[in-house]
């Protein structure tokens, strides 16, 4: 995925998650109000992380130093040692889905164990007029994930907090 596709993503995700956190079940100012406060304060986290990865364009090798499960691992632990910017990690994973399962070229998921790239054959080129219909559909697939994660595993807004009380003990 280019550029515009990752930044078209967070912001559907941003919008997406937000109204799953806040779940209204009636449309009203209040619930209106909550939701747009949700998402404003998700888009971002999730900006911020769905960008930073191709942050390896200026230094190292694209797709591979800042494109592994390796930073992923640091993005999930920054809340716990932080203790903020929870969903930039949701920014992180979504960039790699969308490298891996919306591009031909894929990710080096192990780098630097292995320079092999990992990707699915189903991809588009970052040039394609596929290419944004491809991260909508995408996107949608992943809010989809993570509000069945959310309802029905743990909570996204406590997620830090379980994980903290979990590792701290």
């Amino acid at each position: 995925m280019n550029k515009k596709g990752h930044v078209l993503n967070a912001a559907l995700l941003s919008v997406g998650l937000g109204v799953v956190l806040v779940a209204p079940t009636t449309l009203t100012v209040s619930t209106a109000l909550a939701t747009a406060e949700t998402v404003a304060e998700l888009s971002v986290p999730v900006v911020l992380g769905a960008l930073f990865p191709d942050v390896d364009t200026a230094f190292g090798k694209h797709r591979k130093t800042l494109h592994n499960l390796f930073v992923l691992a640091l993005f999930v632990g920054f809340p716990f040692v932080f203790d903020n910017l929870q969903f930039v990690w949701i920014g992180i994973a979504t960039h790699y889905v969308l490298d891996v399962v919306g591009s031909r070229r894929g990710i080096a998921l192990f780098y630097p164990f292995t320079s092999q790239e990992w990707g699915l054959p189903s991809g588009v080129t970052t040039s394609s007029k596929y290419a944004d219909m491809v991260t909508v559909i995408v996107t949608g697939i992943e809010i989809a994930l993570l509000a069945g994660f959310h309802f029905y595993v743990q909570s996204l807004d406590q997620t830090a907090g379980a994980m903290n009380a979990v590792l701290l003990g």
